[in-house]
């Protein structure tokens, strides 16, 4: 929701007289932007901090000073995850932010074996997913490690992407 108010913002911003008159404008920091545009550029995020309850306004600070905290790498992987999630269906949509919900307090590793799980799981029988549960409790770390090797779902190569992200 942020990212599209924000293109609305920016495209509001360079359809004002002012920056018609000088495309130079697009090339200033954030300093040297007129009050106006600056406004302009603020104004949705306002907005939605003023509507948010106090559990909303702790959640979007923390998002900020995670931003802050990530390398440029890290923010265009952030970027690509959420257009590749705009892309998705409403109910895939729906499917992975309950996987998000029920995997974001779990360990890296514990977060891998679930999303595996997840995916391997969606495509079986419930007869199979009962018994995949059964012969997981008895593996043991180094055999669930090879079974998610084996089972997650693979990445797609992107040109986009650096190997190895």
């Amino acid at each position: 929701m942020h990212i599209k108010h924000t293109s609305l913002a920016l495209l509001a911003l360079l359809a004002t007289p002012a920056l018609a008159q000088s495309a130079d404008n697009i090339q200033l920091r954030w300093e040297q932007l007129p009050h106006t545009q600056q406004e302009l550029l603020i104004q949705p995020t306002r907005e939605r901090w003023d509507q948010a309850t106090p559990e909303q306004r702790q959640r979007m600070l923390a998002r900020a000073q995670r931003w802050q905290a990530m390398t440029q790498e890290e923010r265009a992987r952030a970027h690509r995850g959420r257009e590749r999630f705009e892309q998705l269906s409403p109910e895939e949509q729906q499917q992975m932010r309950a996987l998000y919900q029920s995997t974001r307090h779990l360990t890296p590793t514990d977060r891998r074996h679930a999303i595996a799980l997840y995916h391997a799981m969606r495509r079986m029988s419930p007869e199979a997913r009962t018994a995949l549960r059964q012969r997981w409790s008895q593996m043991s770390a180094t055999e669930r490690e090879a079974w998610v090797e084996t089972h997650a779902p693979k990445r797609q190569h992107r040109p986009d992407r650096k190997h190895g992200h």
